[in-house]
């Protein structure tokens, strides 16, 4: 009984520190190009309401800044 109570605590050891292990090393699976991808899927995300939202001379007019005409 004692061997599988010692035999059961290692393991939920070795199992918690694998989990905290994944869960802290998890922000570095990310790199660069996922912050880049998602602060240009906001950046269109916000060029997509502000067209949504414009009355149409206010949508070529912005349309007209962005590409420097």
């Amino acid at each position: 009984m004692t061997m599988w109570m010692l035999l059961g605590g290692v393991a939920v050891v070795i199992l918690g520190a694998f989990a905290w292990v994944g869960w802290r090393d998890r922000r570095r699976l990310s790199g660069p190009d996922d912050t880049r991808a998602d602060r240009d899927a906001r950046a269109s995300q916000h060029a997509h309401e502000v067209r949504r939202h414009a009355s149409p001379g206010q949508e070529w007019s912005a349309r007209n800044e962005t590409q420097g005409f």
